[in-house]
């Protein structure tokens, strides 16, 4: 009995403890009311100010807000995840930076990041590039790994297989580094 019940308030101190670092894991940008009122009144708006944002769909006229399947965006443009919720949180965030710096206020981070202006597609140019750039360099690694196990070192001549036996796991290794 006495091992049952330690076990309940063991359970329950760990979830007052996810509980309370789940709470404290917010940043100030998502935890400020401006800003958190003003992604729900673009969320139901559909608008920000003037400015209406284009991937929200809100019920007009006792008209449904669902669109049909093909008056959706296509595939190849779905690939940017940018939604209502998104476009919201990114241009409120955006507003509400400009009135932080009128008032000689430092930025803050919000949903884990700091607020960056975007380019084109790209919400951060600079962090896009140096993907692409660790790409190419696992690549190129990869690449010399299999070119040397492949043309310049031995092979067992009983086997025709390589002397180093966790080929394949480096391999894996390789292409996951890619991945990443």
């Amino acid at each position: 009995m006495a091992r049952g019940r330690k076990a309940s308030l063991l359970l329950l101190l760990l979830g007052l403890l996810a509980t309370a670092f789940a709470a404290a894991a917010a940043e100030e940008g998502d935890a400020d009311p401006l800003y958190r009122s003003c992604v729900e009144e673009c969320r139901r708006t559909g608008a920000l100010k003037e400015d209406s944002i284009k991937h929200c769909i809100v019920p007009t006229d006792d008209q449904p807000a669902d669109k049909s399947w093909y008056a959706h965006e296509p595939l190849y443009l779905q690939w940017k995840e940018w939604n209502c919720n998104s476009e919201c949180r990114y241009h409120c965030m955006m507003e509400r930076e400009e009135e932080r710096e009128e008032l000689n206020l430092g930025p803050v981070k919000y949903h884990g990041k700091w607020p960056l202006k975007r380019a084109s597609v790209f919400q951060e140019p600079f962090s896009a590039a140096l993907s692409a750039l660790t790409l190419l360099v696992q690549f190129n690694g990869w690449l010399s790994f299999f070119l040397l196990l492949s043309y310049k070192l031995p092979l067992r001549p009983e086997t025709q297989a390589t002397y180093y036996e966790y080929t394949g796991l480096w391999h894996i290794y390789g292409l996951l580094a890619m991945n990443s």
